[in-house]
């Protein structure tokens, strides 16, 4: 994977989905403009106390996806990271970093919303519409 992929995925504005599902196979599809690529193996998201959180507390695996529409469906982008939680903190220098971010862009009370960090580990990298093309090209 290359820097092409960070700059793509941190590219703001943007929103993107994070999909999780349960120990029971309960799915949920949030929506978070804040995840972020840390290098090509790593992204970290902030979360509440929230589904998105107990969900990848009984379940590692999830998948955030980036939409981009286009003029025509041809011309839309987009990707599919697979993802693995290596670390769930809900204390500690990291979260509190977290927090001192959020506090700035959004106020004290976005930042006290913040309930942990997730890191997660890059599995894979699809395009949005695979036709055997590779990522590289839909971005």
């Amino acid at each position: 994977m290359t820097s092409r992929l960070v700059e793509y995925f941190n590219k703001q504005p943007r929103l993107g989905s994070l999909s999780t599902s349960s120990r029971e196979g309960k799915v949920n599809v949030a929506m978070f403009g804040s995840a972020r690529m840390t290098d090509e193996k790593t992204v970290v998201i902030g979360l509440g106390n929230n589904r998105s959180l107990q969900y990848l507390s009984e379940n590692p695996h999830a998948v955030y996806m980036i939409v981009e529409p286009g003029k025509s469906l041809s011309e839309w982008k987009g990707i599919r990271v697979y993802l693995e939680v290596k670390e769930i903190a809900r204390s500690g220098p990291v979260l509190e970093e977290l927090k001192n971010q959020i506090a700035k862009v959004s106020g004290k009370e976005g930042a006290a919303m913040m309930s942990a960090v997730v890191t997660f580990r890059v599995v894979e990298v699809r395009p949005l519409i695979d036709t055997g093309q590779g990522w590289e090209k839909t971005i």
